[in-house]
């Protein structure tokens, strides 16, 4: 909620021409986008592991485009339903969709931050198009969030009893993973699959 606060009033700011001000505001929340992007994350980090470990698997629909703004997860979410309704098993369904939401959200915390590091230090190129990046950023984490607590209740609704404390041990894991800023860049690279590379 203070993300979106803090948000508004930068882009407020801007519309009634004091840029200085928006500028100083939207600096501010860099670190709160990042707290959110890292908190769903957390969760959908949690929530496919243990799906993947206990095989609970709960029905879901493929994510729709028309419910993100940027290009990219617009794209994103396209290909995620044609896989869903065309490949993809019940299961295969649950856990693609989590792994794009988490890919998403880890994509719009980084773009989000460099784009909001530009504004407020006075470097951007395109600050019109920065500004509307920022938006739409800003509208796309509150969707993957709310695609999350979807996921989450219907989860929930599958989940044996006497698995919950394993699952909240689990997304309680993840999230101090999330939170320990010594943490190792190793654990920030993601496992992709490598094309081969003549001579390396």
């Amino acid at each position: 909620m203070m993300f979106s606060i803090a948000l508004n009033e930068a882009l407020e700011f801007r519309q009634t021409g004091k840029l200085s001000k928006s500028y100083q505001a939207v600096g501010m929340t860099a670190d709160l986008a990042a707290r959110l992007s890292d908190s769903v994350g957390a969760l959908l980090r949690g929530l496919g592991g243990h799906a993947k470990h206990y095989g609970t698997i709960p029905n879901t629909a493929p994510l729709d485009p028309k419910n993100f703004h940027g290009p990219q997860e617009q794209r994103t979410a396209r290909m995620s339903d044609l896989l869903s309704r065309v490949l993809l098993t019940q299961r295969s369904q649950f856990l693609h969709k989590i792994a794009t939401l988490e890919e998403m959200v880890v994509d719009l915390g980084k773009d989000f931050r460099l784009t909001v590091e530009n504004l407020s230090a006075g470097v951007s190129l395109n600050p019109e198009e920065d500004w509307r990046v920022v938006d739409a950023g800003h509208y796309d984490l509150n969707t993957c969030l709310r695609e999350a607590i979807v996921l989450l209740k219907s989860f929930l609704l599958v989940l044996p009893e006497d698995q919950l404390d394993t699952f909240q041990k689990s997304v309680r894991a993840q999230a101090h993973r999330t939170e320990d800023p010594a943490r190792s860049a190793k654990g920030l690279i993601r496992h992709r699959r490598m094309a081969a590379v003549g001579g390396e």
